[in-house]
C-alpha cells in the first residue's frame, strides 16, 4: 500500500473515477524455505497487462494476440459503421427512412454481440489453469456449470498462483485489497481486503488450490444458541414475535449444519401452527425482532401487510464514522452483485428501487448511532444504505461484508430491529412491540 501511494498513484491515476483496482500479495517460499512475495493486480493497469515487478496475466500471450488485434479492429469496424448508419438517420416526418435505419442498426448490433461472444469464448480458450498437484485445466472446463463470465482468471489471485506455480514457489497466505477510487457501485473501499469473488474467482481457487494446505473457509450460520432463544416478547393466539440473536439464521440455510434457525424452532415449540410460521426474515448477522405466525391465514394477512408497507420497522445501528447531518433519506436501487453473492450493490439502471429514512441519535468516539426506518425491503439495503459513498458512507461497525475491516472473532454486527408495530389482522387493534438494542 505505501509503494502503491508513493510510486503508483499518480502515474496509474488510480484515484480518478473508474481507475480504482484491486490488488494482492502472494506469501511464497521456494525449495529451501526461504520466504518471498509476489504482488498483482486485476485486469489491466493504465492500459497495460505486463509492468515489470508485477506478476503477469494467466493467458497465452501470442495465441491470445492472434485472436484479439484482428478482433479489435472487427469490433471498431462495427462501431464505425454503427455511427455511419446513425449519421444518416433522416430527420423530420420520414417515417420509412428512420425505420430502416433503425432496423439496419438493430441487425448491425445483433450481427456484433454474436461475434463478440465467438471471440470471447476463443479468447478463454487460451487460458489453463495449474493447480499444486501439478494438474492443468482450461478455463472453460473449470466452469462446468455455464459461461465464464468476462474477466474471469485476470483478477490478482489466480495471477498471483499462477505465477508461483510458473516459479517453484509454494503459496503461503495470500491477500487482497482495494486501492483507488471506489467503483460506481460503491462495494470496494481504498485499504479494505477483500475475499476473493465467488463468481469469477471461485471455481478457478478450488481448482488452483488443490494440493495445498488450507484453512477451512468460515462457516457462518452454524453457531450454537440456548434452547431458550429465540426468546418470545409478544404472543397471542393468532400470532407472535421473538428477539432473534446476532448470528441465529431466520430459515434454514443450505447443508445438515445449516438447519437451526428461527423457523425450525418455532415450528418445535408450536407443533399445531400451520405454514412455515415466519412472515419475514432478518439478515443472519442482525438482531432483533421478527415476526411469526401460528396459521396460514393469519401469515398469509401478515405477509400482505408487508407487501403493502403496512408495517412500520425500525432498527438502530453504531456505525463507523461520523455523520455530519442529523436526518435524511437514502434512495439507492440495488440489486444481487452475480459475482460475489450475497453481496449487493447499487445500480442506478437494474437496481430496484431501496428507500432509507435515518436520523442520528449520538455521536461519540469516531463513532454514529443512527436509527433507520426502511421504507422497502431489500435484502441488505440499511447495510449498503450506511456503507455506500453516496449513502452515509459509514459502515455499520461489525459488517463483514461491507464494513472497513474485518470483524473480530467476537465482534458482532451492530445492527438491531427494535421496533415493530402493525394492525392486527384478525382484532384490528395496533399492535406496538419494542425491544431495546444489546449494544
Amino acid at each position: 500500500m505505501e509503494t502503491l501511494q508513493s510510486q503508483y498513484d499518480m502515474p496509474w491515476r488510480l484515484h480518478e473515477a473508474g481507475n480504482g483496482k484491486m490488488f494482492g500479495v502472494l506469501v511464497v517460499a521456494n525449495d529451501d524455505g526461504t520466504i518471498g512475495y509476489l504482488r498483482g493486480f486485476s485486469g489491466m493497469v493504465n492500459g497495460q497487462w505486463d509492468i515489470d515487478g508485477w506478476v503477469p496475466p494467466t493467458f497465452d500471450r501470442s495465441a491470445r494476440d492472434l485472436i484479439w488485434i484482428p478482433g479489435e479492429a472487427e469490433m471498431l469496424d462495427f462501431a464505425a459503421r454503427r455511427g455511419e448508419l446513425l449519421a444518416s438517420m433522416p430527420h423530420g416526418a420520414d417515417s420509412t427512412g428512420i425505420e430502416r435505419i433503425t432496423a439496419a442498426v438493430r441487425a448491425l448490433d445483433e450481427t456484433r454481440t454474436a461475434r463478440s461472444r465467438i471471440l470471447m469464448r476463443e479468447i478463454q480458450d487460451s487460458y489453463y489453469f495449474r493447480n499444486a498437484n501439478g494438474g492443468v485445466r482450461p478455463l472453460r472446463e473449470i466452469f462446468t456449470f455455464g459461461e465464464p463470465p468476462a474477466g474471469a482468471g485476470d483478477c490478482a489471485a489466480p495471477k498471483l498462483l499462477a505465477y508461483a506455480y510458473q516459479l517453484g514457489l509454494k503459496p503461503l497466505a495470500l491477500a487482497e485489497f482495494w486501492w483507488g477510487a471506489s467503483p460506481a457501485t460503491g462495494d470496494r473501499r481504498q485499504g479494505v481486503f477483500y475475499a476473493a469473488c465467488r463468481g469469477k474467482c471461485l471455481p478457478i481457487l478450488t481448482h488452483m488450490l488443490e494440493g495445498l494446505p488450507t484453512d477451512p473457509p468460515p462457516l457462518f450460520g452454524s453457531a450454537a444458541f440456548d434452547l431458550t432463544e429465540p426468546v418470545v416478547v409478544y404472543e397471542d393466539e393468532y400470532l407472535l414475535v421473538v428477539n432473534k440473536p446476532s448470528g441465529m439464521l431466520t430459515v434454514p440455510g443450505r447443508g445438515s449444519t445449516m438447519q437451526d434457525c428461527v423457523m425450525t424452532r418455532l415450528r418445535t415449540r408450536y407443533p399445531d401452527a400451520s405454514g412455515q410460521m415466519v412472515v419475514h426474515r432478518l439478515d443472519l448477522d442482525t438482531s432483533g425482532l421478527v415476526l411469526a405466525a401460528k396459521d396460514l391465514a393469519t401469515a398469509s394477512a401478515l405477509q400482505r401487510l408487508f407487501s403493502l408497507r403496512e408495517v412500520d420497522k425500525h432498527y438502530v445501528a453504531w456505525l463507523d464514522g461520523i455523520v455530519e447531518a442529523d436526518h435524511g433519506h437514502i434512495r439507492l436501487p440495488l440489486r444481487i452483485d452475480v459475482d460475489d453473492r450475497p453481496r449487493n450493490i447499487h445500480d442506478p439502471v437494474h437496481g430496484k428501487p431501496a428507500d432509507t429514512e435515518w436520523r442520528v441519535l449520538a455521536r461519540e468516539n469516531g463513532r454514529t448511532r443512527v436509527r433507520f426506518t426502511p421504507h422497502t425491503g431489500r435484502t441488505h439495503q440499511l447495510r449498503v444504505h450506511a456503507a455506500h459513498p453516496q449513502g452515509l458512507d459509514a459502515p455499520i461497525i461489525g459488517d463483514r461484508l461491507y464494513g472497513r475491516t474485518a470483524p473480530e472473532e467476537d465482534e458482532r454486527l451492530m445492527l438491531h430491529a427494535e421496533h415493530l408495530a402493525f394492525v392486527h389482522p384478525v382484532t384490528g387493534a395496533k399492535v406496538v412491540v419494542e425491544q431495546s438494542a444489546p449494544f
